[in-house]
């Protein structure tokens, strides 16, 4: 409850529009750690202080000298004193590892059956029990990489791959819904050109945007003129290029030299080599997508 003190009351937007963070992450924030301790206004608004705003600063420092967003809002919760570091943590609690592992199994098994209904009820489950980032890094990501290693070994038809992988994309969709709103920094991403594999790049950019970045996503097969043409209009911050295999971005090397001399560029996927990223002046982005964009800062 706000002190009667705490007088400059604010809607989300309003507050959004100060720090310059999206809405859809400050209520992130306060559901998942507790940044953030609104009221309700008669009408049943949450209504937000000036104690809440400067708590988001503080955040946004601690996120800039490289602290996880987990341990950066305990770090601002303990600032505040006597704040519950427990407010702070994922509940993620009600749900093992065993468990994740048995309903990563379910998932599995209700794709293959073509079972949409039970496929979705068990990514109901995991969302309502674990963060975003664990379910996409822990799940969704390994799920993605067994299902192309069962397409290639001829384990899984063409048709279970083709179903899975529109399930799993209208999921991520959804959770890609407005990530072109806000004041952050601004990403472009996209595939290069003949790369048809984009789910990894969709959790990079659900994930950044979750941080505070404004997504423009071109997806599959972008020709890299085009890339250049969304990049003079839009003047991002970044650019992300990604595909799977290196014979895919080999020969754009002068192109991709040019790209990155108009914005800030990193490659990704496992089609992107450290020689080939210094050598065009990017940044190589080689792990796994979630952590990836939970780990970069911004000015670059």
């Amino acid at each position: 409850m706000k002190r009667p003190q705490d007088h400059a009351l604010l809607r989300i937007g309003e507050l959004s529009r100060r720090v310059g963070v999206s809405d859809h992450l400050l209520r992130a924030w306060e559901s998942r750690y507790g940044l953030l301790q609104p009221v309700r206004s008669a009408g049943g608004f949450r209504l937000y202080s000036e104690a809440d705003e400067l708590r988001i600063h503080r955040m946004q420092a601690h996120l800039a000298d490289g602290l996880a967003t987990a341990e950066a809002a305990r770090t601002v919760l303990r600032e505040d004193g006597g704040a519950s570091e427990e407010l702070a943590r994922p509940a993620e609690a009600s749900i093992t590892a065993s468990t994740v592992g048995e309903l990563s199994a379910a998932l599995l098994q209700a794709l293959d059956a073509f079972d949409e209904p039970a496929a979705h009820a068990v990514l109901d489950r995991l969302v309502s029990d674990l963060s975003l980032t664990t379910v996409l890094r822990d799940v969704v990501i390994p799920y993605l990489a067994e299902l192309g290693q069962r397409w290639q070994r001829g384990t899984a038809s063409i048709a279970q791959e083709h179903f899975a992988s529109n399930v799993i994309r209208g999921r991520l969709a959804g959770l890609a819904r407005g990530w072109g709103s806000g004041h952050g920094p601004r990403a472009v991403l996209a595939c290069a050109p003949g790369e048809l594999h984009d789910m990894a790049l969709m959790v990079f950019g659900i994930v950044l945007n979750r941080n505070g970045w404004r997504i423009d996503y071109l997806g599959t097969n972008t020709p890299v003129e085009e890339l250049g043409r969304a990049v003079d209009a839009t003047h991002p911050d970044l650019i992300v290029l990604a595909a799977t295999l290196p014979e895919t971005l080999k020969p754009l090397r002068p192109k991709l030299t040019a790209l990155a001399r108009r914005a800030p560029l990193a490659l990704a996927g496992t089609g992107a080599t450290p020689q080939l990223a210094n050598a065009v002046g990017a940044r190589l982005i080689a792990g796994d997508p979630v952590t990836e964009a939970e780990q970069i800062r911004w000015p670059w």
